[in-house]
């Protein structure tokens, strides 16, 4: 949804612009690594090997590159308030949301994270994943249409059960 708003602190902005960067500076020197293994590879072990190696570099950026596009077309859209003017029914990170599958009726309950703490085991999602990166700045009511290979997806933000800004809780 090109439109909607996304309300995001200052903090959160910084960290995820930050993660960004950090993954662009990375996602170069894997590439600058996979190209020397490539040409080691190339000497010794022939044309497959070198063709599956450039295969796994190129699916690792595609979807590296996927993921920080669709965070930083998100941000770029991003409208930074101070954590009292965020309104308390907006996905924000760390928010806790039950999100209903409009097909299938089903719920489901994932907490909006930063990477390095993502967890599907405690539904910990990271903000780079799909859906993440998604949900962030949807309310309470509006509808996510998210593209997986069996389709479209819907899914409904049915309630937010924690939001850090509405509760002054800022020590995640």
């Amino acid at each position: 949804m090109q439109d909607k708003q996304i309300y995001i602190t200052k903090p959160n902005f910084d960290r995820l612009k930050e993660i960004i960067t950090r993954m662009a500076s990375q996602r170069d020197v894997e590439r600058n690594s996979l190209d020397e293994r490539d040409y080691s590879f190339s000497s010794r072990d022939g044309l497959g090997l070198i063709k599956e190696v450039r295969k796994i570099k190129n699916q690792r950026n595609d979807a590296g590159r996927a993921g920080m596009e669709e965070l930083e077309s998100e941000l770029n859209r991003a409208i930074i308030v101070d954590a009292d003017k965020i309104p308390s029914d907006v996905v924000t990170m760390n928010s806790r949301v039950c999100l209903r599958d409009v097909d299938t009726a089903k719920d489901e309950i994932y907490q909006l994270v930063y990477p390095e703490d993502a967890d599907i085991e405690q539904n910990k999602i990271s903000i780079l994943a799909p859906i993440g990166t998604a949900i962030l700045g949807y309310k309470v009511g509006d509808v996510i249409k998210w593209k997986v290979p069996a389709g479209i997806r819907r899914l409904k933000i049915k309630e937010i059960l924690y939001q850090p800004e509405s509760l002054n809780d800022y020590g995640l």
